[in-house]
């Protein structure tokens, strides 16, 4: 999949295809479902497969006060929509200009002229240009007008609620990271550098790589089983995020403990995919009392990656 950051490295062999606009943060079954059609569309026009978004999001420079925490970077985002199917990525670089664009102008400058769209396909709470004004009303009204195909796609729904990248964020920010996952199309992945920590873990036989500089959102504090990617193979992991109240520490830390695993890693990336809560974190009377229930935290760890496991095995 080719990622592209202007409209200046769009040649004319990618122009002619289906479009969908967005900025598909976490890129979960909505937006699978989005891509599905996108792709259908694509393939009737004989075109690309276009996905449009936006970096930085348009809320980080109208109202960055209010601008919600990312559930993917680019470069994650270019990853998952690959995996769909998506042909090409543009990271549109949003400013306060391309901002004031009325929804015509967008629709006339950015579809047509750029991208000579023949399809475009959209969620029905899409909304474009200036002040949001634009809508799936007033796109299908503008394909009609030159003959663009247009799709409006049903929202995804997961236990009776719409699935969004809000819902999302708060199912994460909670440390519901299961219902998170259920709701992507993958797990929730932070990522990081390993950096030094007390080496407390490492004297209790449970050393941890610490991870620092994570851009996307912060789960709520717990401790969690998941999926430590290292030199592109899946360990398991047990993470703790938050304070560790046993040592009087109220700092806030991502420390995973990857299982069956002691190399020097650090100062390298880090991925760590978060796929269950097992606990709130809680402050032990002792160190042993520490340690037992860390045991226990890597066999449940343990548990929670088997199960997983057989059920993709059984799908």
């Amino acid at each position: 999949m080719k990622l592209l950051r202007n409209l200046d490295q769009v040649t004319d062999q990618l122009r002619g295809g289906a479009v969908s606009i967005g900025n598909f943060d976490g890129v979960h079954l909505g937006h699978a479902r989005i891509i599905k059609k996108l792709i259908k569309r694509s393939k009737q026009v004989e075109g690309s497969s276009i996905v449009f978004t936006f970096e930085p999001h348009p809320v980080r420079i109208l109202r960055p006060h209010q601008a919600p925490p990312s559930l993917t970077s680019i470069e994650r985002k270019k990853e998952l929509l690959e995996e769909l199917g998506v042909d090409v990525m543009i990271a549109f670089p949003t400013d306060e200009n391309f901002l004031q664009l009325s929804s015509h102008d967008f629709f006339e400058q950015i579809l047509l002229k750029n991208l000579n769209a023949k399809a475009i396909v959209e969620g029905p709470n899409f909304f474009f240009g200036h002040d949001r004004l634009g809508n799936v009303d007033v796109m299908g009204q503008f394909c009609a007008a030159v003959n663009i195909q247009f799709e409006v796609v049903e929202p995804f729904v997961y236990n009776g609620q719409i699935v969004s990248s809000s819902r999302i964020r708060r199912a994460i920010a909670s440390g519901n990271v299961a219902d998170a996952a259920a709701m992507l199309t993958r797990p929730y992945r932070i990522h990081g550098t390993v950096v030094p920590g007390a080496r407390r873990g490492a004297k209790l036989g449970f050393p941890t790589a610490n991870i620092d500089k994570i851009d996307t959102i912060m789960p709520g504090p717990g401790i969690y089983a998941g999926q430590a990617i290292v030199e592109n193979k899946s360990l398991p992991a047990a993470i703790n995020i938050g304070p560790c109240p046993t040592f009087d520490e109220n700092t806030h830390r991502i420390e995973s403990h990857i299982l069956d695993f002691d190399d020097d890693i650090y100062g390298a990336n880090l991925r760590v995919d978060l796929l269950e809560q097992l606990r709130e974190i809680k402050k032990f009377d002792n160190v042993d009392k520490m340690t037992e229930q860390l045991k226990l935290d890597v066999q449940r760890t343990r548990e929670v990656l088997a199960h997983i496991s057989k059920q993709g095995d059984q799908q």
